[in-house]
């Protein structure tokens, strides 16, 4: 489940998963504003909170941490295994599905219930804010949401601008030791090294989440290597056994909180402050 954790807006599974791309726009589709929402991943949770209809949240899936009201609702399993009786009982007028995460023989079967499901993609940063107004408008709260999604664009773009000129810097993320996960350069994770000025040394891999070898991340030979807080430090000293790797001879090990930087959330702002500031650190080594 640590995979779940660490790479929401992920398809981690080989089989089951695809694209459900909305056709239109899906307020239209729900008619009046929902009052009965179903949240089939934690960061679309965060989502509908931050597009001010959290209230209207009658059932959410396992991890839905955040904010801590979300730990008071009722679950219906978690991403990948769902509880669709339960979720029949909780009778939503819209259960919003993760595009890429929930299997879609899953939401299939949801819909062969008679349930409105609408799919929302979460794979850059641009759908975010995209998200946060589509969940305004089915929710009857388009005020709430487009005021988050333009003060999230605002302060993105101010990272932009504030980093444009930064001196590029080589970074690992390490997604998990063992077995070595990384992700490439079509991950949300690489578009906020981006962002700092970092570049991503597996960027050009083709699975978005690879796993690669102990001899690859040497040999690509990172300035910067980061991994999620949640697995601890030891995970970032298994590196220090090779004292010639850039990465290791300037101390340039880091932990940032997976949380802000995989979940497709307003909350990735923070993540991208924290992995700017942690590249303004590896400058300065």
């Amino acid at each position: 489940m640590i995979y779940f954790l660490l790479l929401s807006g992920v398809c981690f599974l080989s089989s089951g998963c695809g694209d459900r791309n909305s056709e239109g726009d899906p307020a239209a589709a729900i008619g009046e504003p929902a009052q009965r929402i179903v949240s089939l991943a934690p960061h679309l949770t965060e989502l509908v909170y931050s597009a001010g209809a959290g209230e209207k949240l009658v059932g959410v899936v396992e991890y839905s941490d955040f904010p801590a009201a979300a730990g008071a609702l009722p679950r219906v399993g978690d991403a990948f295994r769902l509880d669709f009786e339960r979720i029949a009982g909780l009778e939503p007028d819209l259960v919003l599905a993760w595009e890429s995460g929930n299997p879609v023989r899953a939401i299939e079967r949801l819909e062969a219930l008679g349930l409105p499901v609408v799919s929302i993609g979460s794979y850059r940063l641009a759908d975010i804010p995209a998200s946060l107004r589509v969940i305004g408008r089915m929710a009857g709260t388009t005020a709430i949401a487009e005021s988050a999604a333009a003060k999230f664009e605002g302060e993105i773009t101010q990272l932009i601008n504030a980093y444009g000129d930064a001196p590029g810097i080589a970074v690992f993320y390490q997604i998990s030791l063992a077995p070595l996960f990384t992700v490439n350069g079509g991950h949300l994770i690489s578009e906020l090294l981006e962002v700092c000025g970092g570049r991503n040394v597996f960027g050009d891999l083709v699975e978005l989440a690879p796993a690669v070898s102990v001899e690859a991340v040497l040999t690509r030979n990172p300035e910067a290597i980061m991994a999620p807080r949640e697995s601890g430090a030891a995970a970032l000293d298994f590196w220090r056994r090779w004292p010639d790797l850039a990465a290791v001879r300037r101390d340039n090990l880091f932990t940032v909180d997976a949380n802000l930087v995989t979940r497709a959330t307003t909350r990735t702002l923070q993540g991208a402050k924290q992995i700017c500031t942690v590249l303004d650190t590896a400058r300065s080594r």
